[in-house]
């Protein structure tokens, strides 16, 4: 038998680079990793993609871009999940959204399509202040956002990316389905404000309607998909029904989930938030 062969789709993505990163650290498994920019090029946009870079994988870690709440997006995890296991692939572990129904379609497909597999729920990362959509607002000092009041258990993207690692390499979390948050609530305002004492910095926070930042979108020229996205992330997902804690992370991985403030403080070493790096 030779090394388990993985492929990680959205190898570059948050919590992909992280995966990829920690099966080599933590395995003997051999990584291959889904991209436009690898080679062979993968496109969840052009089925024509899939089949060489499966051709011979094990296991298959799936993030799907842009969002599973996408309406096509059932169609095309229904369409890889068949490929993948009639050509041998033996396991699909599938990063999902908690709390939206359109990604449970999805896991639900998945669950009947693949020989095992593992679904790995999770909201809001830490790393959308500092890799993602709020990191320019912050540099500019000025962050305005919707739903600025709703709590939300903010995940570290290293947490996910270990509980994914552990799902791909154990056949113990067949299965079974994670959902990952962080240990406390905090809203966006607060979580602003801790950006903002751990750097030093003035960052004002203002709460806008959604109908405002979808219009503050426009006016920097944002694509309408990707306002339809954001429309429906604040207003479906950030409604509350995520305002809870789970436990799964400590579950799987022997060990608290990282706080905020942690993530933080790492971040703020980094310089990311410096003003002066940009």
């Amino acid at each position: 038998m030779g090394n388990q062969k993985i492929l990680v789709l959205g190898g570059n993505g948050k919590t992909g680079r992280r995966v990829k990163q920690l099966l080599k650290k933590v395995s003997n498994a051999d990584v291959y990793i889904g991209s436009r920019s690898g080679i062979p090029a993968f496109q969840w946009e052009n089925p024509e993609t899939w089949p060489d870079i499966i051709e011979g994988i094990d296991t298959v870690y799936i993030t799907f871009q842009p969002d599973l709440a996408v309406p096509y997006a059932s169609e095309t995890i229904q369409k890889f999940a068949t490929l993948a296991t009639q050509n041998g692939v033996q396991k699909l572990v599938l990063l999902s959204g908690r709390g939206e129904k359109e990604a449970q379609v999805c896991e639900e497909i998945v669950k009947a399509t693949a020989k095992n597999w593992t679904i790995v729920r999770a909201s809001w990362f830490n790393q959308n202040f500092s890799e993602s959509i709020f990191l320019e607002p912050i540099l500019a000092g000025h962050v305005a956002l919707p739903g600025a009041q709703t709590p939300e258990p903010f995940t570290d993207a290293d947490d996910i990316a270990a509980v994914v690692t552990e799902a791909l390499l154990h056949e113990k979390h067949n299965e079974k389905t994670y959902e990952l948050t962080g240990p406390r609530l905090l809203n966006f305002e607060q979580a602003i404000a801790e950006i903002a004492k751990i750097t030093g910095r003035e960052i004002n926070f203002q709460a806008l309607s959604l109908e405002e930042y979808s219009n503050m979108l426009r006016k920097y020229q944002v694509p309408e998909n990707e306002i339809w996205l954001v429309n429906y992330l604040f207003s479906e997902v950030l409604d509350g029904r995520n305002s809870s804690i789970t436990s799964d992370i400590e579950k799987v991985l022997g060990r608290k989930a990282k706080d905020f403030t942690d993530y933080v403080k790492e971040t703020a070493q980094t310089g990311i938030w410096n003003t002066t790096n940009q």
